[in-house]
């Protein structure tokens, strides 16, 4: 008998207190670049998620904040981890990071070196996981549109975008592999094989298509079980 009172008394506290918990919307975190960081403006990937969520009625699911520095590479992201993200207590993360990395090597010889790379988006991976936080990666998506690999940078997206995948798989985490949808989309939807304009304005930053379709792919990643 005191043994099922004993059990009464924690139930009467754990339940609420679960209940509570469920009812309380998942915090998620974007964590990025220019891209990131246009994505909660009006026409933004985040901003259209965030109506998304309205429209289907689970707005009271999700909590969605954007967390992109224009110009930032993956070191940059390590560096303000703690203010931007940690502090945050977000349920999870999408890391979506690489542009620049590979686009500054070219544009101004500061962009990151593959060993580097690794090093920093596994530092970045080890904190995050160390408060329980759900980590969801996403491959680098263009730096230019031409659907034929002959744009400069597309040796070294191709190659950071294996490199992320093999982090995905060697830490057992979920992949958003943008580089992958994008080409995909790109080789459907680019006849005459621009170098923008489809799902970018000016070879990287996204337009508004490429924005809602951006969106529709992150979404995606964050409901898959």
């Amino acid at each position: 008998m005191r043994i099922i009172f004993r059990f009464l008394q924690i139930a009467l506290v754990a339940f609420p207190l679960l209940a509570m918990r469920q009812d309380k919307p998942l915090r998620v975190i974007f964590f990025g670049d220019s891209i990131t960081q246009a994505g909660v403006g009006p026409k933004g990937y985040i901003t259209m998620m965030t109506e998304t969520l309205k429209t289907n009625n689970q707005s009271g699911q999700f909590e969605l904040l954007g967390a992109g520095i224009g110009g930032n590479k993956v070191y940059d992201l390590y560096l303000r981890l703690e203010d931007d993200v940690l502090s945050k207590k977000p349920d999870v993360v999408f890391i979506y990071v690489g542009i620049n990395d590979v686009w500054h090597k070219s544009s101004s010889g500061t962009g990151t070196d593959p060993d580097k790379y690794v090093k920093f988006y596994e530092a970045l991976i080890k904190k995050m996981k160390a408060q329980n936080i759900r980590v969801i990666l996403c491959t680098p998506t263009v730096i230019g549109e031409k659907n034929d690999n002959s744009n400069m940078q597309d040796g070294d997206l191709n190659q950071y975008s294996k490199l992320i995948r093999d982090i995905a798989a060697k830490h057992s985490l979920q992949v958003c592999d943008l580089r992958k949808y994008f080409q995909e989309y790109l080789s459907k939807n680019n006849p005459d094989n621009k170098e923008k304009e489809i799902l970018t304005t000016d070879r990287v930053h996204l337009n508004e298509t490429g924005n809602k379709f951006l969106a529709e792919k992150m979404m995606d990643a964050l409901l898959k079980k």
